[in-house]
């Protein structure tokens, strides 16, 4: 999965914290860091609602201390590190869903509406176009996607294929590693995670990134280890409820970015690229017997 609760072995409480208390664990332990990791608790306290959004290097530099010390301190707060604990700020921060008056499947759907309208404003139209062109161009694809991240590319992947674009979308872990290192220049990696620090994705991407192929990502932050790695990296933000590991309404607003991106390769494709795509779902059709 994209995500964890839970604290690790060395962390000063030596439990897990009970959901919604990321905030309440920095301040209780806080004064039991040093001098350094103590100012990295005292950052993260001042900021909390930034810090999802921000890299190692930026809460080090509000900290005035090293990315090292930040990983030390998230760790010793317990956290398994720093995109840990972004990642339950930002479910600690989200609105928390009222009390159904009556219809609950309304809330669904004002949430999705919210999600997709957040992700609207959230993404570069120029990465976009930037993306669309590295992928139409690209001599192979391989895309790769972990956990509740897999569903909404498996999909994308498909619909490259309608296009005529040359994809493989492998489920296996594993197999998403193997592919990455057959890639090479002139080919692609797309790459999808909610969080951006999946660590199977990033161990595919960074094989593909050493195999000379352009990295294109696909993340709910715009700041984290996956955008980092890529050439082009497009951003929705994130949203959801603050107390699952589900990303939900994020990954509706993946789904929509993708078929964006498919949308936007299927302009730069030649038609005829599409038409044996066409004959292959008529001839899936059957007609009921008369």
């Amino acid at each position: 999965m994209e995500t964890g609760a839970g604290l690790t072995a060395g962390s000063p409480t030596g439990r897990v914290p009970a959901a919604g208390s990321a905030l309440a664990l920095i301040r209780a332990y806080a004064a039991a860091l040093g001098a350094s990791e103590g100012a990295v608790a005292r950052a993260i306290l001042a900021q909390p609602a930034e810090i999802p959004q921000w890299s190692t290097q930026q809460l080090a530099n509000a900290a005035g201390t090293s990315t090292a010390t930040v990983i030390r301190a998230c760790q010793r707060l317990g956290f398994r590190g720093f995109q840990h604990l972004r990642l339950e700020l930002a479910r600690e921060s989200a609105p928390a869903a009222a009390a159904p008056a009556g219809d609950r499947v309304d809330l669904v759907f004002e949430a999705a509406v919210a999600a997709l309208q957040s992700g609207r404003i959230a993404v570069d139209r120029n990465a976009l176009g930037r993306a669309a062109d590295a992928l139409a161009g690209a001599r192979r694809v391989v895309c790769t996607a972990n956990g509740f991240s897999a569903p909404p590319l498996q999909d994308a992947a498909m619909r490259l294929a309608t296009v005529g674009r040359p994809v493989e979308a492998p489920v296996d872990i594993l197999a998403q590693q193997f592919a990455a290192h057959t890639l090479g220049p002139g080919d692609a990696c797309l790459a999808l995670s909610h969080s951006g620090a999946n660590a199977h994705t990033l161990a595919a991407v960074r094989a593909a990134r050493r195999r000379g192929a352009r990295i294109v990502a696909v993340c709910s932050y715009a700041s984290a280890p996956l955008p980092e790695l890529s050439d082009i990296a497009i951003a929705t933000g994130a949203l959801g409820s603050p107390h699952t590991v589900d990303p939900f309404f994020s990954r509706v607003g993946h789904a929509v970015l993708l078929q964006a991106l498919v949308g936007e390769i299927a302009a730069r494709v030649e038609p005829a690229d599409t038409w044996e795509m066409r004959e292959v779902v008529a001839g899936a059709l059957t007609d009921a017997a008369g």
